[in-house]
């Protein structure tokens, strides 16, 4: 299973990819970076990319309620209490949401949420050159990459 470094080394291979960060979507931080950033700050594009995955996560229009489960119902789920994130998903659970896609004129910015043992507040930011990159593969190996990264 792949670490950090190797996990963001994979993302450069796919076509068109200018720049793959690691992100702490609570905190800001990049717990990894190679190639390019956008706007030419690391930090910065951490900090931003932090902001719009917390934004999404933490509001109920994008992420399933805590109580239902996949397939619909709601009965037998719980609701916000112990054992649960600042965002109110349970430590451990998957991530409140899966990817954002952020398209503009030149490139494309992907996040993906990754699963972690601990409070899955973390995702992968893949710029993509949109000439050159393939959003749908982008998408899927992203979200192979994530389901064997290892974080501890």
């Amino acid at each position: 299973m792949p670490g950090i470094d190797e996990c963001l080394l994979e993302a450069m291979r796919l076509p068109g990819a200018r720049g793959a960060a690691l992100v702490d979507w609570t905190s800001g931080l990049a717990l990894g970076a190679v190639g390019e950033a956008p706007g030419g700050d690391q930090e910065a594009a951490a900090v931003e990319a932090a902001e719009l995955a917390r934004l999404a996560a933490e509001q109920h229009a994008f992420a399933p309620d805590p109580g239902e489960e996949e397939g619909g119902g709601g009965g037998g789920g719980r609701g916000r209490g112990e054992g649960e994130g600042d965002a109110g998903h349970d430590v451990g659970d998957d991530p409140p949401v899966e990817d954002l896609i952020i398209s503009n004129r030149d490139s494309y910015h992907v996040l993906r949420f990754v699963r972690t043992s601990f409070d899955s507040s973390v995702c992968l930011h893949l710029w993509l050159a949109r000439a050159e990159g393939n959003l749908a593969l982008a998408r899927i190996r992203l979200g192979e990459m994530a389901g064997r990264l290892v974080l501890e």
